[in-house]
């Protein structure tokens, strides 16, 4: 493949990413704060890496033995506990059963009642396949901010599985290619994308919004942290409106929608992120910037 052509399929790669990461952002923002939305987009992401790598390194192998047809995703786990986790660790760094893939719990993710539970115990399973052996320390704690358990995800067994399969599934829908022809660090690149993102949508729409007289309105784009001190829910009651900041702007386009419409009776000042609201002696005035 030449240069050019390398050029042009990182970019279709790296566009596909972010559209992506933005898609699973519309549907998971409001409950998931942004910073651990990074977290488990990352976390996942990393998580279907890993997956592809180990079953490409079983599957080239069986290959080139003869064995055209091999699929690791598809034997069992009794098979790959006897015949491929010997030695595997040692030249890998980790162990990854058949049925713990991605490919094989995001298919399932759907229909699976116990997909957040199921998740956490993969997750330290990859990590305690390590142990003992030379890259115990690199990978402890690997997946220790992918916390698929805990109460940020939502307050129910199903609001945990559902925001969980809908970063599960699109993952899933990322269109790589062939693992071993990809041009672009896809981990390196979410990452690089989603901090940059957070960065920079932070601050500026939190001291927007805390000025208006009460905050309830908004609890659909920013989750209550665990460490939330206030006895109440009231703001600086500095301006007689509400500010709705990033409306119909990813990640936050469902949430900044529904916000509007199920707040019918507050006078709401909805602004893009290319919008500003300028106050100059009681007058509110938006400005684009």
């Amino acid at each position: 493949m030449s240069d050019y052509s390398k050029a042009d399929n990182g970019m279709t790669q790296r566009a596909e990413l972010h559209r992506k990461i933005w898609s699973i952002a519309d549907n998971v923002r409001g409950a998931v704060d942004g910073w651990d939305f990074k977290q488990y987009i990352l976390g996942i992401l990393f998580y279907r890496f890993i997956s592809e790598n180990m079953t490409e390194f079983f599957n080239s192998a069986e290959h080139e033995a003869g064995d055209p047809d091999f699929d690791y995703a598809k034997i069992s786990d009794k098979e790959a506990e006897a015949d491929f986790r010997p030695n595997t660790v040692e030249d890998k760094g980790f162990f990854i059963l058949p049925s713990q893939l991605f490919k094989n719990v995001a298919e399932k993710a759907k229909d699976n009642e116990n997909l957040n539970t199921d998740l956490a115990n993969i997750f330290k399973a990859i990590e305690g396949s390590a142990v003992g052996f030379a890259s115990e320390d690199d990978i402890k704690g690997l997946f220790e901010d992918v916390d698929t358990t805990s109460n940020r995800l939502g307050g129910t067994v199903p609001e945990k599985n559902k925001r969980l399969t809908d970063i599960l599934t699109g993952i899933a829908e990322i269109n790589f290619g062939d693992f071993k022809k990809n041009d672009i660090d896809a981990f390196g690149d979410a990452y690089e994308y989603l901090i940059s993102n957070y960065a920079s949508n932070a601050g500026e729409s939190g001291g927007a919004i805390i000025c208006a007289p009460e905050l309830t309105y908004i609890k659909k784009m920013d989750e209550v942290p665990d460490n939330f001190s206030q006895k109440d829910y009231s703001g600086l009651n500095l301006i007689d409106f509400y500010v709705l900041p990033h409306y119909l702007c990813a990640p936050f386009k469902k949430c900044s929608q529904e916000i509007l419409a199920s707040n019918p009776d507050l006078n709401i000042c909805a602004i893009n992120n290319s919008q500003a609201i300028l106050i100059n002696n009681g007058d509110k005035i938006e400005l684009n910037v």
